[in-house]
């Protein structure tokens, strides 16, 4: 068994990457995926300390996190189609929606 520090520590390097991640890239498809990763930390985090703990809300409060994830997904998908249709580009620094 691994124990809890080291999943931790694994959880805070996916959720450094995901923000880093974020911040850098400007492609809107990097950038969700950048959130989701930064979503699965909190997931990782929530099931390890589910586990150490022998309480099932945090797997409980796992599965809704991944329905929001999921549903997040659907609809950034959707506006990234629509972004593409609109202006034929991902890099948000090329997309000036609210200029006239």
């Amino acid at each position: 068994m691994v124990p809890l520090p080291h999943i931790l520590a694994l959880s805070v390097i996916l959720f450094g990457l995901g923000i880093t991640g974020f911040i850098i890239r400007r492609n809107v498809i990097t950038i969700f995926m950048c959130i989701e990763l930064m979503l699965n930390a909190v997931n990782l985090t929530f099931i390890s300390f589910s586990h150490y703990l022998q309480d099932l809300r945090g797997q409980v409060f796992t599965l809704f996190i991944i329905a929001v994830a999921a549903s997040e997904a659907a609809v950034g998908l959707a506006l990234v189609i629509s972004l593409y249709r609109g202006k034929a580009t991902f890099n948000l620094d090329e997309v000036n929606l609210l200029k006239w």
